[in-house]
């Protein structure tokens, strides 16, 4: 799994899941419209020209095919706080895609832009979300009520964290 910097052209790939239900069961967002796609992807790669840069959007491929993407939002600079999300499409879903990606968040959060607290979202029904966030090594910090409202009513949110101290502790050096 690679992960690189979204481009205009990537949005008919973002959409073959953003217009997906399932996908979008438990976000404030979507099912999109094509159009609803085309603005997100258009804002995701103008935040790679903004500075200081706080959005960092990629899209996610396994031997060249789009299969999600993943998004590191520096929260505060100051206070080196991140948030990582991701989406994988649904036919790579229990195949470790959304885990990888995580993973790759987590080191550029953690070795390039120098974050001390990482911390990740997840709505309660999401299981597979919260085992990805476990397999993360993300420890899970308590539920937040009724952080979004979504088709279904008013959505609490599991918050899971990791500092740099333990994914370092937990991070095999090379070599």
């Amino acid at each position: 799994m690679t992960l690189s910097k979204i481009e205009l052209a990537d949005w008919r790939a973002v959409h073959s899941w953003a217009s997906l239900p399932r996908v979008c069961r438990f976000q404030a967002w979507g099912p999109n419209s094509e159009q609803q796609t085309r603005e997100f992807v258009a804002a995701a790669v103008e935040a790679w020209s903004r500075a200081p840069q706080q959005r960092f959007v990629y899209l996610a491929s396994v031997e060249g095919d789009a299969v999600g993407m993943g998004e590191l939002h520096v929260r505060s600079r100051g206070q080196r706080q991140g948030e990582i999300s991701y989406v994988v499409h649904p036919r790579l879903w229990g195949q470790g895609v959304g885990t990888a990606i995580g993973r790759e968040l987590l080191t550029r959060g953690f070795e390039e832009l120098d974050l001390h607290r990482v911390y990740a979202t997840c709505d309660p029904r999401n299981l597979g979300s919260a085992r990805v966030l476990g397999k993360l090594g993300m420890t899970w910090e308590g539920r937040h009520r009724h952080t979004a409202l979504i088709r279904d009513g008013w959505r609490d949110s599991e918050m899971f964290g990791i500092l740099e101290d333990e994914w370092r502790a937990a991070t095999p050096f090379p070599g």
